[in-house]
């Protein structure tokens, strides 16, 4: 079955030029012209993963992914004119999984956005096989359900958060610096800047925070992080 995706923005060409990407890719596609619209659509089509505008006027994309974060943790990612660290690093820390700027490459959003739903794994209704889930002190992560736990509370994490993590519980004792952990996460060649990976560790972080978990990943100064104890503060 195909996936499902929503691409949100004011340009009907730009919606067009992504439309004729993802379907040429075997995807299926709805679209939504605004804000307003986008979430309307979100709760009828039920998509796998949003394409989304930032720069659209009155209710824009930033707005969406907070509306949309507050019930769900679709994969979202953002499309900007502008290449301003300040909006890429804003859109990640509200629950952006991915960043692509405008003008960009039709090629490699499509790219950008099979490595964000191979993350996911299948959707219902396809087999399922994969590996074992894997876990650290009270964290846990099925790759193959695409689920994550601390003490028996889910997490919810975005594609590439979940695949950061899934790298530090593979390999639990080393130490990667943050190609290694672009590489894992993104899997293409696709590159991100430091920030960026940077901006998923702190989000990572604070989510596990909030369940008293304050050692989920330790910076090795000068090399890189590597996995904490996953354990409860006292």
């Amino acid at each position: 079955m195909a996936h499902r995706i929503l691409i949100v923005d004011d340009e009907g060409h730009i919606r067009e030029v992504i439309r004729v990407a993802l379907k040429k890719a075997g995807m299926d596609v709805v679209e939504a012209r605004d804000g307003k619209e986008a979430l309307l659509r979100y709760a009828t089509d039920k998509p796998d993963l949003i394409v989304l505008d930032i720069g659209m006027p009155e209710f824009d994309g930033l707005d969406v992914c907070r509306e949309i974060r507050k019930v769900s943790d679709v994969p979202i990612l953002f499309l900007s004119a502008r290449d301003e660290e300040i909006d890429r690093i804003l859109g990640l820390e509200i629950g952006g999984d991915d960043y692509v700027t405008k003008p960009f490459s039709p090629r490699e959003l499509v790219a950008r956005v099979n490595v964000i739903l191979r993350r996911l794994g299948p959707r219902n209704g396809e087999a399922k096989a994969g590996p074992a889930a894997l876990s650290q002190g009270g964290l846990l992560i099925d790759p193959e359900q695409h689920v994550a736990t601390f003490a028996g509370t889910p997490l919810k994490l975005t594609a590439i958060e979940f695949g950061i993590l899934r790298a530090f519980l593979t390999r639990p004792t080393s130490v990667f610096n943050r190609e290694q952990l672009m590489r894992a996460a993104y899997q293409l060649n696709i590159q991100v800047s430091d920030r960026t990976i940077d901006s998923h560790i702190r989000n990572i972080r604070a989510k596990l925070a909030a369940l008293a978990c304050d050692n989920v990943i330790e910076t090795i100064h000068g090399v890189g992080f590597k996995l904490g104890r996953c354990e409860k503060e006292a």
